[in-house]
């Protein structure tokens, strides 16, 4: 429960730096530390009039399907009050559907605080709804330009076009190391330091609340997460000096409640020779909650993903997840699957 009412203070106060405190907040004001008593005690209050079912919720991100809100979205809002949704394509037409689909959600939804709703808008393949909006360089064709500010004026342009929509959380940038797809700034550490750093700044300038992945880097991976685990075999000093070190500059240098972190599905033995780094108490309390002083929400990638999926039923993997100090669980692809991730933490 501590875990719980941790996140939702975090979301609370994101939210309302994000929203400007929306209808469902609206006499909120938060500072970036939450301060003032007067900010705390509403948002105890608002933790105190949650059910346990609501809380819980709060924990999960979840995809959904179709260009409006049908039976099963609705069921999902309001029998398991999901915190979160991630749209693709699959619900993306035009601008205008868009921006319909997300007002219905957050109004339907009912909840005491707004939901996230999230995207994967990185740029270059990983882009959606091309037809419609402008994809953004990738971020290798933009390391390769050697010019940080690029990044933060495509963070700045991505963040606009998002908002416009209703979209308030954007899963980029990418914080890995030489990533072989062209996700990656660079192949060095301090030059994607650079380019993340001044990303951040474009988000943060937008208020446009960002993602940090994938912690503590899959740079160096052979296998495709989405297909299978597999684990990169470096010592803790490699990671530390290497892959770790755009993320411990963001958290170093920027305020912890205006980003995310996802947590990558790959084994890092150096750290955690048993567990995926999403399943693993090293990875996301020892290392990235005590050593490296991370106060942010916690995400995990996908669920569904077969590093993960694999091996454990959504139950299984959901509770490891939060046991090992993950704030929200995302499951993208299947209602029945999101459905037993929610049970499992419930």
């Amino acid at each position: 429960m501590r875990n719980i009412i941790k996140f939702l203070l975090l979301f609370f106060s994101t939210t309302c730096i994000l929203l400007g405190c929306s209808q469902k907040a609206e006499n909120v004001v938060i500072t970036e530390k939450v301060e003032s008593t007067p900010k705390i005690d509403i948002i105890e209050s608002t933790l105190n009039n949650m059910t346990i079912t609501e809380k819980v919720g709060q924990m999960m991100m979840i995809g959904i399907y179709g260009y409006d809100i049908d039976e099963n979205v609705s069921w999902m809002l309001h029998q398991y009050h999901c915190g979160g949704i991630i749209l693709y394509d699959r619900n993306m037409d035009t601008k205008a559907q868009v921006k319909q689909l997300i007002d219905n959600v957050q109004n339907q939804a009912e909840e005491k605080v707004p939901l996230f709703v999230a995207i994967d808008e990185e740029g270059g393949t990983v882009a959606r709804m091309k037809h419609e909006i402008e994809p953004a360089p990738s971020q290798e064709k933009i390391g390769n330009s050697g010019d940080t500010e690029l990044a933060k004026m495509w963070s700045i342009n991505i963040s606009k076009g998002l908002k416009l929509l209703g979209i308030n959380t954007n899963f980029a940038p990418v914080a890995d190391i030489g990533s072989p797809d062209t996700r990656s700034f660079s192949n060095e550490a301090e030059i994607v330091t650079s380019f993340v750093d001044s990303a951040a700044r474009g988000y943060e300038e937008q208020n446009m609340i960002y993602c940090l992945k994938h912690f503590p880097g899959i740079g160096k991976r052979i296998t495709d997460p989405h297909q299978e685990i597999s684990s990169i075999n470096v010592s803790r000093e490699t990671l530390e000096n290497e892959d770790i070190l755009p993320f411990k500059n963001i958290i170093k240098n920027h305020a912890n409640d205006k980003f995310m972190i996802m947590v990558s599905h790959l084994k890092y033995p150096a750290i955690d020779e048993n567990n995926s780094a999403t399943l693993s108490y090293e990875v996301m309390t020892n290392l990235l909650r005590k050593d490296l002083n991370y106060d942010g929400i916690i995400i995990t990638d996908d669920l569904a993903m077969g590093a993960i999926s694999n091996h454990n039923t959504f139950k299984e993997a959901a509770v490891k997840a939060v046991k090992a100090g993950a704030d929200i669980v995302l499951v993208c692809h299947d209602y029945s699957h999101e459905q037993e991730a929610y049970l499992g933490i419930l």
